[in-house]
């Protein structure tokens, strides 16, 4: 991805990083990667008992350019840009960690993202081997419109249905 992509976000309050990595167990050694850092709000609160890394594109450190082949990276986590040149990026980004061997992705994201995950696109991260496990409802004051947490593994989940059909 080049450097002079434009991103939009907002910074994660760390007590709310704070707040869902209390709610996740990691495994002693597991290998967590926040692929858009900002602040640094999940990173540096990351347990002690945890391998982490960060990619960060204001640093140079695009997430597109990390070597999965050499760290094998279990969790994802982090608040991606929900605008990426203009457009909502969400759903790329997600498949693009799907396509990856890792086994879950904990994604916090507006309702706007949450709206990306169409049916077909649903069924891309699925064909992928990744499911929709969990979704935790978040009210950030500070920003505008609903905010949840998605929670992304390798195992199905078939209470989480969708139809390929379209509608009229």
């Amino acid at each position: 991805m080049a450097k002079d992509l434009v991103y939009m976000f907002h910074q994660t309050p760390k007590e709310l990083a704070k707040e869902i990595i209390n709610n996740i167990d990691f495994e002693d050694g597991e290998a967590v990667l926040e692929p858009f850092a900002g602040e640094k709000a999940f990173y540096d609160q990351l347990p002690s008992n945890v391998n982490k890394y960060y990619t960060e594109i204001e640093e140079g450190l695009c997430y597109t350019s990390f070597n999965f082949d050499k760290i094998k990276i279990k969790t994802i986590i982090s608040n991606p840009p929900f605008r990426l040149d203009g457009k909502n990026a969400f759903f790329k980004i997600v498949e693009y960690f799907s396509s990856k061997n890792i086994d879950r992705i904990i994604f916090l994201c507006s309702s706007y993202c949450f709206c990306s995950l169409t049916s077909k696109r649903m069924k891309k991260i699925n064909d992928n081997g990744f499911y929709i496990n969990k979704i935790t409802v978040v009210d950030v004051k500070k920003w505008r419109g609903r905010y949840y947490i998605i929670t992304f593994s390798r195992t199905p989940n078939l209470s989480f249905q969708y139809f390929l059909n379209s509608f009229d």
